[in-house]
């Protein structure tokens, strides 16, 4: 069977979720006579794939919300022919066909494009581990997928799962799969959960999964899944009645490299800012394609909804005519587990370092709102660059409003503004919503202080790293607090007599200050700069921070204060 077309255009398009029906879509709002068929090899399209952990857990019912557009849909409002179960088997970039199969009866027949859109996604990552073909093993990344859960999770009501990996997936997994009532256990591979944020964020996190009954194992990966268990290559054994594969995903793109397509980062398709990519007429947009970072150009493989539907619409208007082009991403992202909310956008603090910026960092703990309102503590990590006061990057751990602070971030970036440009944001405040000085402010005004009036920071990570000795500490909290805990070498100078004991101090030696959070430590290190004390740090985040900081506790710590 060969599909013949008298039209002057025919726009094909592979792969009808995200990416691909929005470039079919905005390619017929621009261009009403061209031929447009997407072809597809799952029977779902259009699905909101975010959803689908939500349908395990229960709190999506109805798992056709998640997939509310169908063939017929398309056919009827945009004139698009998209055609369900058909693999598209290799592609011809000098005579312009595709060889196609029907999967319901494996016929197969010849297409022709004059522009052709791969759109194909990415897959779930599936380690060569003995047992990963066991009936209760599985991964999500379709309808099909979240149903085969759902369905076995109701007919053998398992009570133990096993979570492998602590992505964005394995996270919402993790939350929806102790929704269904079974205790759950994490299995992650790098020494921290969360790779999305750095290891000084990621101890927030985990704490708060401990208090939720979740068991997290680190440092250690799936070597066996046997029957009713999971051996880890540590060798501990743990019993798992149902296990989720959540190890990330590669993108589809051997089709792509077979007809000459070049591939970038990731094993991704390398696009321009017009989504072409080096072949004459052939595009590519979505999970399968690489994008690239507002912050420092690097290229990045950030394969995201959002994104997929942005790379879609651009690609759709420039095979129809249209001017649109990609600008890049910052790389946001957020999700949520349980309460908690975990957000970040642009370059981590590795990354800031590796693109040769001079990095300042801020851990900047305040509540979303104020504490009469029920406010609840958020954690800011902010990344600036000393020289131009650039904002590299942002991670937020907290409750409510996180996704607003870091929407505002991301929108401080994209505009290119500076960290002392922070402050002076007219945000929308009253006591329902935010403090006085918006989390985002305070931000802003931290690394202002530290950049451009002398207000340096130190981190945890750079303290615990020094030799002994090599500072003199001042805790500028209450006794009490300094005695249930502190940091190691510290001194307790109270904020409040700090003036008087001046004189036990040496002002040409380097000096720490901190308190809980870092409010009060300011205090103290503005009362020793104004003494003429020539080299004064607090710490970032404060004491609170320093007993986060990659989940180590201090030798002199009993207990966490806040």
């Amino acid at each position: 069977m060969t599909v013949k077309t008298d039209k002057s255009k025919r726009i094909v398009v592979i792969g009808a979720v995200a990416a691909g029906t929005s470039a079919a879509a905005k390619a017929r709002r621009n261009d009403e006579d061209a031929e447009i068929v997407i072809y597809e090899m799952d029977q779902d399209i259009s699905y909101s794939g975010c959803g689908l952990p939500y349908y395990i857990g229960g709190k999506v019912p109805d798992i056709k919300t998640l997939t509310p557009r169908d063939p017929a849909f398309f056919k009827k409002k945009y004139n698009v022919d998209i055609f369900t179960g058909h693999q598209v088997l290799s592609a011809d970039a000098k005579n312009r066909e595709l060889r196609i199969r029907r999967l319901e009866d494996s016929e197969e027949f010849t297409d022709r494009y004059d522009v052709l859109v791969i759109a194909t996604g990415a897959q779930s990552i599936m380690p060569p581990v003995p047992g990963i073909d066991m009936p209760h093993v599985f991964s999500l990344r379709n309808p099909s997928d979240a149903k085969a859960i759902r369905e076995y999770i109701d007919r053998h009501q398992p009570k133990r799962a096993v979570v492998v990996g602590s992505g964005f997936i394995g996270m919402e997994m993790v939350e929806n799969l102790a929704h269904a009532g079974l205790n759950v256990e994490l299995v992650e591979k790098l020494e921290n959960i969360c790779p999305f944020v750095d290891d000084d964020m990621a101890p927030y996190l985990a704490e708060y999964l401990d208090k939720q009954g979740i068991i997290i194992h680190t440092g250690t990966a799936a070597s066996a899944i046997d029957q009713d268990r999971v051996i880890l290559d540590n060798g501990l054994e743990i019993e798992a009645d149902i296990v989720i594969m959540a190890v990330g995903v590669k993108p589809n793109t051997r089709l792509a490299a077979d007809m000459g397509v070049k591939l970038g980062v990731a094993g991704s398709i390398a696009v321009d800012s017009c989504m072409r990519t080096n072949l004459p007429d052939v595009y590519a947009c979505g999970d399968c394609a690489q994008s690239w970072s507002i912050v420092d150009n690097r290229p990045l493989y950030r394969p995201l909804g959002s994104t997929a539907n942005k790379m879609g619409r651009i690609a759709g208007d420039m095979i129809s005519g249209g001017s649109l082009a990609f600008r890049g991403i910052a790389g946001t992202g957020i999700f949520k587990v349980f309460d908690m909310s975990i957000a970040a956008t642009g370059l981590n603090e590795k990354e800031a370092r590796e693109s040769g910026y001079d990095v300042v960092v801020n851990h900047n703990i305040k509540p979303d709102k104020p504490e009469y309102f029920d406010g609840r503590e958020m954690v800011i990590k902010a990344i600036a660059d000393r020289q131009t006061e650039k904002i590299l990057g942002v991670q937020i751990i907290g409750y409510e409003g996180v996704d607003k602070r870091v929407d505002v971030f991301v929108t401080a970036m994209t505009a290119g503004l500076k960290v002392s440009d922070l402050f002076h944001l007219d945000l929308a405040y009253a006591p329902p919503f935010s403090t006085t000085k918006d989390p985002v402010m305070y931000t802003g005004m931290i690394l202002d202080n530290a950049i451009n009036r002398g207000r340096d920071l130190i981190s945890a990570d750079s303290l615990k790293c020094c030799e002994p000795g090599s500072y003199q500490i001042i805790d500028a909290r209450v006794d009490n607090q300094y005695e249930q805990s502190h940091v190691d070498d510290a001194v307790s100078i109270p904020h409040e007599k700090l003036r008087e004991q001046l004189a036990n101090l040496d002002p040409n030696r380097p000096v720490v200050t901190y308190c809980n959070k870092g409010t009060t430590g300011n205090a103290a290190q503005n009362i020793l700069i104004n003494k003429g004390f020539k080299q004064v740090y607090n710490l970032s985040g404060g004491h609170k921070q320093y007993c986060k900081c990659r989940g180590r506790r201090s030798t002199s710590e009993k207990s966490d204060t806040n």
